[in-house]
């Protein structure tokens, strides 16, 4: 039977932790791209100082250092780190760490509960934690790709703080994917196009460049633009069709038209596209789109965008990938006129304040002889052009402008 020398088995050891998790930062100082809340004055240089954990929801896109920054603030702390997955954990591994925080507070020790993916615990399970947040008993460090405003309760929202963790720059990513190299004495194996490839193609996500980068050296002596996308494989567009990205991108391409910007419009429909989004979704926003901001500009875009509907219905992808591109171009080229969406959003405005004011009575419906006789329908004719000089509107609100004509815009 083989058996590894002491020197052998170490390096075998090392060589299984991945690689990302053998580069994690160990200080604060060694992190990068996180300017905004790492430096002199920011939040988490200034809770570190001060040496007084605080709750917090760390809020950002995978592969970005919440664990890492989670780690760090705990040995920073001195306290006791206890790590937990939302996805996996249940009620008895809650009740372990609040056995485990009392035994550390009697002696003194803090213990910082680290709670991966916070979002994934339902109400109930979140409901939990508070009385242990609420006494100190556990520093609870939360991490979600989602939005905290919708996704964790509002009553250890207001216990915590949210620091928002932002996608790694190009720049950034390409820092860690050298020191990375640097590391595994690969300078010589991995060319520039490689090392610029896997920046472009981590989509701000650290770990993934890292995963990437690890693969390639392992596929061949020498890294390059082919090697990485070998080991990269076709990569979908960050993008989670209930959560931020969704609507973010989807309120990008609105814009976009909104702004006459075709390129741009054309760019976020391909990301969703490319995504896997409900070709569906995307026409019912443009049909939305054609009569909102389009409005009376183009009577025609209402049918154009309804017709894509239908289309896309009919046809399937990816062929409606090309009358959603049809329709998007059109649509951000048109003129454009909110005339009618904003005479609309007024007179709903108006009917909730006014739903009790009584229509006038001449314009009241008067099927029978009494109802005539009261004068319901006075003055009413059953014919083409029919106006009488009398208020429409009750007359509480008689002199109320709902409908304003703008003009056009030359987009």
């Amino acid at each position: 039977m083989f058996e590894f020398s002491p020197k052998t088995y170490i390096i075998y050891i090392m060589n299984r932790v991945p690689l990302a998790e053998r580069m994690r930062p160990t200080k604060l100082s060694e992190v990068l791209g996180q300017d905004e809340i790492i430096g002199e004055g920011k939040i988490l240089t200034e809770i570190v100082k001060k040496g007084e954990p605080v709750n917090l929801i760390f809020w950002g896109p995978p592969g970005t250092g919440k664990t890492t920054l989670a780690r760090i603030l705990a040995h920073e702390f001195k306290a006791d780190f206890v790590e937990m997955s939302a996805v996996t954990a249940g009620k008895k591994d809650v009740e372990e760490v609040v056995k485990r925080a009392k035994t550390n507070w009697n002696l003194q020790i803090r213990t910082v509960l680290f709670v991966d993916e916070i979002h994934r615990f339902n109400k109930a399970q979140q409901d939990a934690f508070l009385p242990h947040v609420e006494s100190g008993l556990i520093i609870l460090i939360g991490a979600t790709t989602e939005n905290p405003s919708f996704e964790v309760i509002s009553p250890l929202l207001s216990r915590s703080r949210v620091v928002v963790i932002a996608p790694l720059s190009k720049a950034a990513i390409t820092e860690v994917i050298k020191r990375a190299i640097k590391a595994e004495k690969a300078t010589k194996r991995v060319t520039k196009g490689a090392i610029d490839l896997l920046a472009e193609l981590s989509g701000g996500d650290a770990r993934s460049a890292l995963g990437d980068l690890e693969l390639a050296l392992s596929l061949s002596e020498k890294v390059n633009e082919n090697v990485v996308l070998e080991a990269a494989g076709k990569k979908m567009p960050g993008y989670d069709k209930k959560g931020d990205k969704h609507y973010d991108t989807i309120s990008a391409f609105i814009k976009s038209m909104r702004g006459s910007d075709t390129d741009a419009a054309l760019y976020y429909l391909a990301r969703m596209v490319e995504a896997g989004e409900d070709p569906k979704f995307i026409a019912r926003r443009m049909v939305i789109f054609a009569s909102e901001d389009i409005g009376l500009a183009g009577n025609g875009a209402l049918s154009l965008a309804t017709a894509c509907f239908q289309a896309v219905e009919r046809v399937g992808m990816p062929e409606s990938g090309l009358i959603l591109a049809h329709t998007c171009v059109a649509l951000s080229k048109s003129k454009k006129n909110r005339d009618s969406a904003d005479a609309w959003f007024k007179a709903q405005d108006l009917a909730r304040k006014t739903r009790g004011e009584p229509v006038p009575t001449w314009l009241r419906n008067a099927p029978t002889k009494l109802m005539k006789e009261l004068g319901y329908g006075k003055g009413q004719k059953w014919e083409s052009g029919f106006h009488l000089d009398k208020n429409y509107l009750p007359d509480a609100i008689k002199d109320e402008k709902i409908f304003h004509f703008t003009g056009i815009e030359n987009k």
